[in-house]
């Protein structure tokens, strides 16, 4: 298969699942209230497949460097069917939180889709191939929770098992239409290399790594403040400007519809023009001053203006990192390494929800902007400490 066609394939595969996972996300409260749960429960079920995908997204990873790409493509989405699957038959809390712990456990497949593009693209073009999975994580999210919101319409279920299907219809995509990233010749070179043991500290050791370490502590705080964002966004519009859920879906497809031009058409002329090193710089400026914007915003107006640099600045950030993040290790531990970045962004988003909530509730909505301003601050002068020279290899 052409390069181009990988590409399309891979992009078809993230879209599809990141659809499926769109069209249940907004309606997890409404399949918790079925059951009676209160808001400190309901937050639990969204942090379980979070804290799921933390655990198992290293270990995705590190399976596909050992086993190849397609076959743990396979396995994560077929988890994916029997997940949406109970979801949709759930008749009781338990199995609620069941449905979303395996989904978590077998959804995050992100590292693996990331570690395929870097085995079928050079260096120079790693930050475009990986836009393109974030474009399809954008597109999946803007039009999947629309979806759902229709489906909900016919029947509670329908959603889940829309989801369900979707997935099945991508698991036989990937065994008819996916080939192999991992060719025999490829296998032959990473096994001549030796293959890191699949244990905790084997994965946990690259933080120890010069080159990688930072990368990934950049990751991890990078997320964490645009995750506190993502958290409590919907709260803070309804407590600040008084937006209905119908108007804060809109301006949420509009933070989307940005990520999405941004990470599948402005990253290949901005890593052409500035190196990942500038790059990461400006993306954290960016991010600081919206989401400093974010806190102090006195309209809606000014409201739509600060979400452009958030937006933008996360779709290179988050693009740009990966493409630096797999460049920085050596191919037999791409997989791996991008897992443990997947799972770091996890972390986050179970950690976010609780403190973000906390903060909204308890102190005043500009708080958590001005938190995620502060974390970034900090991040840029740990960027600016830790990348003050270029890298040996031309990861910055």
């Amino acid at each position: 298969m052409p390069k181009n066609r990988s590409l399309l394939a891979i992009f078809l595969v993230v879209f599809i699942d990141l659809l499926g996972f769109g069209v249940v996300l907004p309606l997890l409260p409404y399949y918790a209230d079925r059951f009676g749960a209160n808001a400190a429960v309901t937050g639990l079920l969204v942090a379980s497949y979070a804290a799921a995908q933390f655990i198992a997204t290293p270990i995705l990873g590190r399976l596909s460097d050992r086993f190849g790409r397609r076959p743990i493509l396979m396995l994560s989405i077929a988890g994916n069917v029997l997940g949406f699957g109970l979801l949709a038959l759930a008749n009781n809390l338990w199995l609620l939180f069941a449905a979303r712990i395996l989904a978590g456990l077998t959804g995050g497949n992100i590292s693996v889709a990331q570690a395929y593009i870097t085995d079928v693209t050079a260096p120079k073009d790693r930050a475009r191939g990986l836009g393109m999975i974030g474009a399809a994580f954008g597109l999946g999210f803007i039009i999947g929770p629309v979806t759902g919101g229709l489906l909900n319409e016919v029947s509670p279920a329908a959603p889940a098992l829309a989801a369900a299907g979707l997935s099945l219809l991508n698991l036989l995509m990937v065994g008819l239409w996916l080939p192999e990233s991992l060719t025999a010749d490829r296998r032959a070179e990473l096994a001549q290399a030796g293959r890191p043991a699949l244990t905790l500290g084997a994965l946990l050791s690259a933080l120890r790594r010069p080159l990688v370490g930072p990368l990934l502590n950049a990751r991890f705080w990078f997320a964490l403040a645009f995750a506190l964002f993502q958290s409590v966004f919907s709260l803070y519009a309804l407590y600040r400007f008084n937006l209905s859920a119908r108007d804060t879906g809109f301006v949420l497809a509009y933070v989307g519809l940005l990520s999405v031009i941004t990470q599948g058409g402005l990253i290949r002329p901005l890593t052409a023009r500035f190196s990942d090193r500038q790059l990461l710089l400006g993306a954290t400026v960016g991010m600081a001053v919206g989401l400093l914007g974010w806190a102090v915003a006195p309209s809606v107006g000014v409201l739509l203006g600060v979400l452009a640099p958030i937006a933008i600045s996360g779709g290179i950030f988050n693009t740009v990192i990966n493409s630096a993040i797999s460049k920085a290790v050596p191919p037999v531990e791409v997989g791996g390494t991008l897992g443990i970045a997947a799972a770091l962004e996890s972390l986050t988003r179970v950690i976010s929800p609780s403190v973000g909530g906390l903060m909204l509730s308890l102190f005043t909505p500009a708080l958590p902007g001005l938190v995620s301003a502060a974390l970034l601050a900090a991040l840029l002068m740990y960027l600016l400490n830790v990348l003050k020279q270029p890298a040996p290899e031309p990861v910055l």
